[in-house]
């Protein structure tokens, strides 16, 4: 039994300039010890998502179900909420000096944290502990950095500091909200490792939402590719990589910079992705996509099961037989590049 099951989760958002759809029946499932990497551009609804699940979108319209341990989540009075959120699932948020409150020492903010959850511990032992888990983040001299406030630390290490808050009740299910995206390449390795020897330790499932499949490639078991608000592929990390079906996957994956003697020019996905209130018809792809046919501008394609890999899934009209789409893709990027050409002419 997962850890976690989403099932066809829709969240929406009334503006005044039309309804949102945020999120469009969405569904995954996060074992216990496993990381499921969630993967799109900026407004793809994967922060929506996990943010949906710690019931943190007031005002929102939401229906599905998000069974945790045979709990449905959305049934949860805001009491019962609270007991769970950050006890048995946590959160790491992208930007930690807004999550840290300014005015108070990182140190006291773990301590009151762990006091909130365990009502019986003392002052002086939660501090102990508070100490132990700056230690335990890799943060040099925790004896002394923990009277430290937020702007005294730098971004890795005040993402480290979160890490340390969220794992302090070994929660079973971490969610970590883009936790790398304003870190430089090396902090960024060195918090990746602290959350991959954290999980070691505690068996503790991941969430990790991300727009960096380097990333993904560095910690995701499995991967979930969003593309204006609904899933577009799902697979293993192996079948992401190296037998990608939907053309949204594959644009994500030559947008990725070369390296080594691979040092050819980015190729980015052109355009830009839709409005969420005005979304087109047919794929909400089909305006970007190099594969584009008649029937993706009338009808979108259901998420259909890709040969060989049990649970690979895509909502793409290409042929499932891999050769046979290798073929598909061929012939309609030169008809796009005819088009193109004739239109320039």
């Amino acid at each position: 039994m997962p850890l976690l099951e989403v099932e066809d989760l829709t969240v929406s958002f009334h503006t005044p300039d039309g309804i949102v759809k945020a999120v469009r029946d969405v569904s995954f499932t996060v074992d216990a010890g496993k990381t499921l990497g969630i993967v799109g551009e900026s407004g793809s609804g994967k922060s929506v998502s996990t943010q949906t699940i710690m019931g943190l979108t007031q005002g929102a319209r939401i229906s599905g179900r998000a069974m945790f341990e045979g709990k449905n989540l959305f049934d949860l009075d805001p009491g019962e909420m609270q007991d769970i959120r950050g006890a048995e699932i946590a959160m790491i948020f992208q930007d930690p000096l807004s999550s840290l409150h300014p005015y108070y020492r990182v140190g006291w903010q773990i301590v009151e944290m762990l006091r909130a959850h365990e009502s019986n511990i003392s002052r002086k032992t939660a501090h102990a502990r508070a100490i132990e888990l700056l230690r335990l983040v890799g943060i040099p001299q925790p004896d002394r950095r923990v009277n430290d406030f937020p702007h005294q630390f730098s971004g890795g290490m005040r993402q480290r500091a979160m890490i340390a808050m969220a794992m302090a009740l070994n929660p079973k299910l971490l969610i970590a909200d883009e936790p790398t995206t304003a870190l430089d390449v090396t902090v960024q390795a060195q918090v990746l490792e602290v959350m991959k020897r954290l999980q070691q330790e505690f068996g503790t499932a991941i969430i990790m939402i991300t727009h960096d499949l380097g990333v993904i490639a560095d910690l995701a078991d499995d991967v979930v590719v969003m593309y204006a608000g609904t899933t577009v592929e799902k697979a293993s990390q192996d079948d992401i990589f190296y037998a990608s079906h939907q053309p949204y996957t594959e644009g994500l994956l030559e947008s990725l910079p070369g390296y080594g003697d691979d040092r050819a020019r980015l190729r980015p996905i052109k355009g830009q992705p839709p409005s969420l209130i005005t979304l087109p018809s047919g794929c909400p792809y089909h305006p970007r996509c190099p594969y584009v046919m008649d029937i993706c501008r009338v009808d979108d394609a259901p998420l259909r099961a890709i040969p060989p890999s049990p649970g690979h899934v895509s909502a793409c009209w290409l042929p499932i037989d891999r050769a046979a789409r290798e073929v598909a893709r061929a012939e309609l990027a030169e008809r796009a590049a005819l088009a193109a050409a004739r239109g320039t002419s």
